[in-house]
C-alpha cells in the first residue's frame, strides 16, 4: 500500500556510499562527531542530528546521531537509506535482563521483541535478524580489542519508567538478554527497506531482581563507550 509520504534525497544532499555507523545517545554522538571534525570530515544537515562524510584509506563512510527513541531513531534511518546507506552499524546501550550481563558487558543484538510503537507501521511477512555479515565484523572489531561480549535477543520499548516487575519476569523466562528504546524498530525498518544493518551495545544498567541499578557513572561502563566511541572509527576507516 502507497504511503502519502515517503523518504527521498533532496538536491544538493550527499549520495551515502559506504558504511555508516549510527550512534544512539548524546554523549556518545558528540565523541564521534568531535573525532569527525577532527579526521576533516564534511558535515550535512540531518534534522536535530548529525551526518559526518568522511575519507579514509579504506573509502568513504559516515557517522550519525544521536538519535533517542524509535521515532526519532527510524526518521534518521529512512533518511539515511534515502540517501544512499546499505549497510548501518548501530552503536548503542541496553538495560540487561539476565544475572549473566552486567554493567559494562557487550551485547550483540541478533533480533528483537519490540514493545515500540513504530514496528506495527512496517509489516513483515517474517522475522528480522541483524546483518550477518555487519555482525562478523563487529565480532572481528571486538576481538581486535580484546573486549569479551555475546550475542542475544533485546526487547525495546517507549516506555523505560513502566517497566514492570512483571514485565521484566515474562522477558526473563523468555530468554531475552537486554532492553532499549530503538534496536527492534531500526531492524524491523532495515528489513522493511532491505538493508543491513547490525548493533553492539554496552549493558549500562541492570533490571534483573527487584531493584534497578544503574551503572551510567561506572567506570567500566564509560571506558567501553569511550573505547567503542573511537574504536569503530578506527576499523571502519582503516586508522
Amino acid at each position: 500500500m502507497s504511503c502519502l509520504m515517503n523518504p527521498r534525497r533532496e538536491k544538493g544532499e550527499p549520495r551515502l556510499r559506504g558504511l555508516v555507523l549510527f550512534y544512539i545517545n548524546p554523549a556518545e554522538a558528540r565523541r564521534a562527531c568531535k573525532l569527525a571534525a577532527e579526521l576533516a570530515g564534511r558535515r550535512h544537515f540531518l534534522f536535530n542530528s548529525n551526518l559526518w562524510e568522511i575519507d579514509s584509506a579504506s573509502g568513504t563512510f559516515y557517522i550519525c546521531g544521536p538519535a533517542v527513541g524509535a521515532p526519532m531513531a527510524v526518521l534518521v534511518l529512512e533518511k539515511l537509506i534515502a540517501l544512499g546507506a546499505e549497510k548501518i552499524i548501530v552503536c548503542g546501550t541496553c538495560g540487561s535482563l539476565q544475572s549473566s550481563l552486567v554493567i559494562g558487558d557487550i551485547l550483540l543484538p541478533v533480533q528483537a521483541l519490540s514493545e515500540e510503537g513504530v514496528s506495527a507501521h512496517y509489516p513483515l511477512a517474517e522475522q528480522a535478524f541483524s546483518s550477518e555479515t555487519l555482525l562478523i565484523l563487529l565480532e572481528s572489531f571486538l576481538k581486535d580489542l580484546s573486549l569479551p561480549y555475546r550475542r542475544g535477543v533485546v526487547c525495546s520499548t517507549d516506555a523505560p519508567y513502566r517497566e514492570t516487575l512483571l514485565d521484566i519476569g515474562r522477558y526473563q523466562r523468555d530468554g531475552i538478554a537486554g532492553i532499549d528504546m530503538e534496536f527492534s524498530a531500526l531492524l524491523t525498518v532495515a528489513a522493511f527497506r532491505r538493508v543491513e544493518l547490525a548493533a553492539v551495545m554496552v549493558v549500562s544498567d541492570q533490571l534483573y531482581g527487584n531493584e534497578w541499578q544503574p551503572g551510567f557513572r561506572h567506570s567500566l561502563f564509560k571506558q567501553r563507550m569511550q573505547l567503542l566511541a573511537k574504536g569503530l572509527l578506527d576499523c571502519i576507516g582503516g586508522g
